[in-house]
């Protein structure tokens, strides 16, 4: 009776597979390059267990309670910074897909790109940004942040050891650099793709803004809803990259989605429902890094400076629990009086 043969390794099996169906300009799964070497797993790719160790890790539950655009909204089906990261992981991973790339590196870049977002969403990264320069000499960049997370920051300070791809991903897919592979290319440029239409959701949903206000040059190039726009920019995002080797969008698409992205900084992340909220925001963050700084937290890595103690306690809360520091805060300061 013939025996069944063992199976081939996942490793040559993935090789082979990559090797006979992604683009010649998609990164390979093998070998990994880690900080620390580990061994390969038998049954996940290196993109693939960076990703379970990024949905797995504690700040990328508190996601779940961090602002996207509107603090605290009334209602149940308002983004946040964690559906924002699934849906820029999901459009990402698509694209990368169509272009015959490496999607579980996508996928993983995508759901780690925004683990370093401060409460309270732009407005509290602009303050705490503002903030810890005014006290310290240096800023607050949350795709630094970011990084400093999976590195220094998860499993109680000895970070989750993601290969080498995933972490330039997360720090470049903002800021003066590109990536260095296609596939944090797609990322940075889905990050875009993704938040655009999402907050024009929330802005109308909100009362913010009303459709019919919407730019209707724009609308009329990439679609009048949120998964017309979506598909005309992914559709054109494959065509252009395809053809260019590079991963570039279209003259007459791209900026088109450039003018509504002006447009929504003007109206909505930028307008006047937001400058609302930004003074009491401001409130919360500076007396929290005023606190901090007064009394520094214990670090949350090792040889952290006070800076870094400061930044890292504050960047790490989610908005309810910043609220509900600054009000201990506020009744403890109003106890000693």
């Amino acid at each position: 009776m013939a025996t069944a043969a063992p199976p081939v390794p996942l490793r040559d099996r993935i090789e082979a597979l990559e090797d006979a169906f992604l683009s010649p300009y998609a990164t390979r799964s093998y070998p990994a390059r880690r900080a620390v070497a580990e061994e390969d797993s038998p049954v996940r790719t290196p993109f693939a267990r960076d990703r379970d160790r990024i949905v797995h890790s504690k700040t990328f539950r508190r996601l779940k309670h961090k602002t996207q655009v509107f603090i605290s909204p009334e209602g149940d089906h308002y983004r946040t910074r964690l559906t924002h990261t699934l849906e820029t992981g999901g459009i990402a991973r698509t694209v990368a897909r169509a272009l015959a790339l490496n999607e579980d590196l996508t996928e993983a870049i995508g759901l780690g790109h925004d683990l370093g977002h401060p409460p309270f969403g732009h407005i509290g990264e602009s303050i705490l940004d503002r903030r810890l320069g005014e006290r310290y000499g240096g800023g607050f960049r949350h795709n630094e942040h970011s990084l400093r997370v999976v590195e220094r920051l998860e499993r109680e300070g000895r970070g989750l050891n993601l290969t080498e791809p995933v972490r330039d991903g997360i720090l470049r897919h903002t800021g003066p650099e590109a990536p260095g592979t296609l596939e944090g290319r797609i990322v940075r440029l889905v990050d875009r793709i993704a938040y655009i239409n999402h907050d024009i959701d929330d802005a109308v949903r909100a009362g913010v803004l009303h459709a019919s206000e919407l730019p209707r040059a724009e609308l009329a190039v990439l679609g009048e809803t949120g998964s017309a726009r979506i598909d005309t920019l992914v559709r054109d995002l494959v065509e252009h990259s395809t053809q260019a080797g590079e991963i570039v969008q279209g003259e007459e698409v791209g900026a088109a989605m450039a003018r509504l992205r002006e447009f929504m900084f003007e109206r909505v992340y930028l307008g006047a429902a937001v400058r609302a909220e930004q003074k009491r925001i401001e409130g919360v963050v500076s007396a929290l890094v005023e606190a901090c700084a007064e009394r520094p937290p214990p670090p949350l890595a090792a040889g952290a400076s006070e800076a870094e103690r400061v930044t890292d306690w504050i960047a790490g809360m989610t908005d309810r629990y910043a609220e509900r520091a600054h009000a201990e805060l506020v009744s403890g300061e109003a106890s000693r009086e």
